[in-house]
C-alpha cells in the first residue's frame, strides 16, 4: 500500500476512534464564580428544569443549598437522590451517592461543590474525581466551582484574601469540560446580597464584608475568573469538532518549560504553579518540572516532613500536567543545563526569595545566581522566568 494512502487511513481511523470514545463518555458543564453567592446554584437547577421539561432524563445528585430561600425553591418538582450516611470517627456525615447515580444512569446530573473533600475511606478523595468517574461512564454532569479552588491559582488567591483555600480541583478538570460558563457579579450586587441575608446568616455577614469579601478581594477574583474563561475558550477554538488542532503542528508554540525545584515547600509549590500557569499562556509543546537531588537531600539528611511534602509537590505538578524530572547531583547548574538540552527546553522557571530587593536578590552567590550567569555564557538559546517566594 502507498504511504501517503496509509496515512491517510489512519488518520481516518483515529478521527472515527475519537467519535466513538466521545459517544461514550459524558459531558462536562462547569459554572465558574467569582465568589459563593453568585448564583451558581441557582443557575444548575435553572438548567436542570429546562433539560427535565425537553423530556431530558436529569438527576439532582448533590447540591449545597446553604438554605438559601431562591435555591431552595429551584429544586422543587427535580428528581433528588437521597445523600448516603458515611461514618467517620463515630460520626454519620452525609456524601453524594455515586454508586447510586451510576446504578440510575441518568442522562445528565447535577453535582455541586466540585472542590469538595470526601469523607475519608470513599471510593475517591475528592467530588472532582467523582465527577471524571461519571463522565467516563457515559453521564453528562453539570458542575460548579469558585475561581480561587483552581490548584495554579492558590497562591494568587492567597496573596489577594489572605485566605488558604484548602480545598482545590486541578486546572486540566476546567480544561477537559465542554462548557465553562462564567456567572458573574457586580461586586456591589455581591455584596448586597452579602448585606441582605442571602449568602450567609446575619453573625457571619460583618466578618466577611471585613474579610474575603472585601471590594479589592471581589475585584480581583472577578477578574481572575474572567481570565480563565477566556483561557478556556481558547481552548476550544484551537479545537475543531474532531478534536485535532485548528492550528497545524508546525505553526503551534514548539516552547518547552522546566521549573526547577528543590526540597523548599513553600517555593517549589510557588514555582510549579506557576510554570502550569505559564505553560498554559504559551500553549507550550510540553513543560517539566526537574527536581536535583544534592548529597545534603538524600532521604537519610532530611525529615520525614520534607520528605512528605516533596512527593506532595511532585505529585501536584502531575495533576497539573507537568512531567517529572529526577536527577541526583551536587552540581545543580550543570544538571540544570543537561536537563534542559536534553529536552530541548526554551525557558527555565526558577525562585528566588523575596526577603530583600530585587537586585540583591539575584546577585548575591547562590544557585539562582550561577544559573543565570551559566545560561548567559553558555552556547544555547534560554530564558529565566524568576519567581518570588
Amino acid at each position: 500500500m502507498d504511504p501517503a494512502e496509509e496515512s491517510l487511513r489512519d488518520q481516518s481511523a483515529e478521527r472515527f476512534l475519537r467519535l466513538v470514545q466521545e459517544r461514550r463518555r459524558g459531558r462536562l458543564k462547569i459554572y465558574l464564580g467569582l465568589a459563593a453567592g453568585v448564583g451558581k446554584s441557582f443557575r444548575m437547577l435553572q438548567e436542570a428544569h429546562d433539560l427535565l421539561a425537553h423530556g431530558v432524563n436529569v438527576l439532582i445528585g448533590y447540591v449545597e443549598t446553604h438554605g438559601r430561600a431562591g435555591t431552595v425553591a429551584q429544586l422543587e418538582g427535580l428528581p433528588l437522590l437521597p445523600r448516603k450516611s458515611v461514618f467517620y470517627k463515630g460520626r454519620a456525615l452525609e456524601e453524594m451517592d455515586l454508586d447510586g447515580i451510576l446504578k440510575q444512569r441518568p442522562a445528565v446530573v447535577v453535582v455541586d461543590e466540585l472542590a469538595h473533600s470526601n469523607v475519608p475511606g470513599s471510593r475517591h478523595d475528592k467530588r472532582w474525581q467523582d465527577v471524571e468517574e461519571l463522565v467516563a461512564a457515559g453521564i453528562s454532569v453539570i458542575t460548579a466551582v469558585n475561581v480561587q479552588h483552581l490548584e495554579s491559582l492558590h497562591d494568587q488567591v492567597l496573596r489577594i484574601t489572605g485566605t488558604d483555600v484548602t480545598e482545590r480541583v486541578p486546572d486540566a478538570i476546567l480544561r477537559a469540560a465542554d462548557e465553562v460558563i462564567n456567572v458573574d457579579l457586580t461586586v456591589d450586587e455581591l455584596r448586597s446580597r452579602l448585606q441582605d441575608g442571602k449568602i450567609y446568616t446575619p453573625d457571619k455577614v460583618p466578618a466577611a464584608l471585613a474579610n474575603f469579601f472585601r471590594p479589592e478581594h471581589l475585584l480581583q477574583l472577578r477578574e481572575l475568573a474572567l481570565r480563565e474563561v477566556t483561557r478556556v475558550l481558547g481552548y476550544q477554538i484551537e479545537s475543531n469538532a474532531g478534536g485535532a488542532p485548528a492550528v497545524a503542528p508546525q505553526r503551534r508554540n514548539a516552547d518547552r518549560l522546566l521549573a526547577c525545584i528543590n526540597s523548599n515547600n513553600r517555593a517549589a509549590k510557588e514555582i510549579i504553579r506557576k510554570t502550569s500557569r505559564l505553560a498554559d499562556r504559551f500553549g507550550a509543546a510540553a513543560w517539566y518540572v526537574l527536581y536535583v537531588q544534592t548529597g545534603r537531600e538524600t532521604a537519610d539528611r532530611i525529615g520525614l516532613a520534607t520528605q512528605r511534602h516533596l512527593l506532595n509537590n511532585l505529585q501536584l505538578a502531575t495533576e497539573l500536567g507537568g512531567q517529572i524530572l529526577r536527577v541526583k547531583n551536587d552540581d545543580v547548574v550543570g544538571a540544570i543545563q543537561r536537563v534542559a538540552l536534553e529536552k530541548n527546553v526554551t525557558l527555565l522557571v526558577c525562585g528566588v526569595t523575596s526577603e530583600k530587593g530585587t537586585w540583591e536578590r539575584i546577585s548575591r552567590r547562590g544557585i539562582t545566581n550561577d544559573l543565570i550567569r551559566a545560561v548567559a555564557r553558555g552556547p544555547h538559546e534560554l530564558d529565566i522566568y524568576l519567581v518570588s517566594y
